[in-house]
């Protein structure tokens, strides 16, 4: 039980990271099909990165990691205003925008990968090897009843995840800004009316979302695949986006979306352990979270309020 809850939220917090920034997009009138092209580059911004420290640095340091996540997440942000400039300035259509900028960044990080690895090693290989970040337990805490998990076999990507969706779950629900945003992705036209910039709110959304894939992406390369390469585009990002729309475009239900999404992925690997099944079963209980959205929108799917202005581009020149 201990390890369905400890690998269920390591593969849900990177999962709600991706969301919240999709949400963040959305929230400003801007629909984000590119998460998933997001996370993919920010995540080859990050492990490239930690490539070239890990000579410098003695082996076993964790400094690589921590600075893998915080160029993710500027990798990831560069490369969310590709989709922020076709969207806002160019008004081009935003779901045909978001598929371009997924296909692009598949091809520019195959690519890149192999041109580094190439100049590096000699060996055109298309995959970064990072290894595994380390896990922690705290003594004592780990002890406690219900939540004791929470401290057992942490990754410590998993806790910076944490304060960052605490915190921008304050930015949106408890700031000027915030209300800005919100007010962007339901009534632009007012909000402009009221002195907001429209044009800076949702390019600001975008950044912001593209950052937050960025370090998705990279907590499941030092997690899932231990490596970087084409297969970091697993899905991911979809599997993101369809949590904020089966959470209706909050932060609070789509965190648990995610969570049940995660325990669902864990609970079927430990089934399959369980039953001694061999590792070619494994995939196919990993489709668990993709059968459990077709289910959740089936049943839901009605109940869902997206952001009225989501997906039109705003033109002042018509308020």
């Amino acid at each position: 039980m201990i390890k369905v809850f400890t690998d269920g939220l390591s593969f849900a917090l990177p999962l709600l990271i991706m969301a919240v920034g999709a949400i963040y997009s959305e929230k400003s009138g801007v629909t984000n099909l590119a998460v998933e092209g997001f996370q993919g580059f920010g995540a080859f911004i990050g492990a490239l990165v930690a490539v070239m420290l890990m000579p410098l640095l003695p082996e076993g340091s964790q400094v690589p990691i921590y600075a893998a996540l915080l160029f993710a997440a500027v990798g990831g942000g560069v490369y969310a205003c590709l989709h922020a400039l076709l969207c806002i300035n160019f008004k081009a259509n935003q779901v045909i925008s978001g598929v371009v900028v997924n296909i692009l960044a598949v091809a520019l990080t195959t690519f890149y990968t192999s041109a580094v690895n190439a100049k590096l090693s000699g060996t055109a290989s298309n995959k970064f090897i990072l290894g595994v970040s380390n896990r922690y337990t705290i003594p004592g805490l780990s002890k406690i009843p219900w939540i004791g998990g929470l401290f057992q076999k942490m990754y410590p990507f998993e806790w910076i995840i944490i304060v960052l969706v605490i915190f921008f779950w304050y930015l949106m629900y408890k700031t000027r800004f915030g209300m800005r945003m919100r007010a962007c992705g339901e009534n632009p036209n007012a909000l402009d009316a009221a002195g907001g910039n429209v044009v800076k709110t949702r390019w600001i959304a975008v950044i912001i979302s593209g950052a937050l894939s960025g370090i998705g992406g990279m907590c499941y390369a030092y997690s899932i695949s231990a490596n970087y390469s084409p297969s970091i585009y697993m899905g991911f990002g979809y599997l993101a986006i369809a949590a904020m729309i089966f959470g209706n475009w909050q932060i609070p239900s789509t965190a648990l979306v995610c969570l049940i999404f995660g325990f669902a992925r864990a609970g079927g690997q430990q089934l399959c352990i369980a039953m001694k099944l061999s590792s070619n079963y494994t995939d196919l209980f990993n489709m668990l979270p993709y059968v459990l959205t077709l289910l959740l929108l089936i049943f839901f799917s009605k109940r869902n309020h997206p952001p009225q202005a989501a997906g039109q581009a705003w033109d002042s020149s018509k308020r």
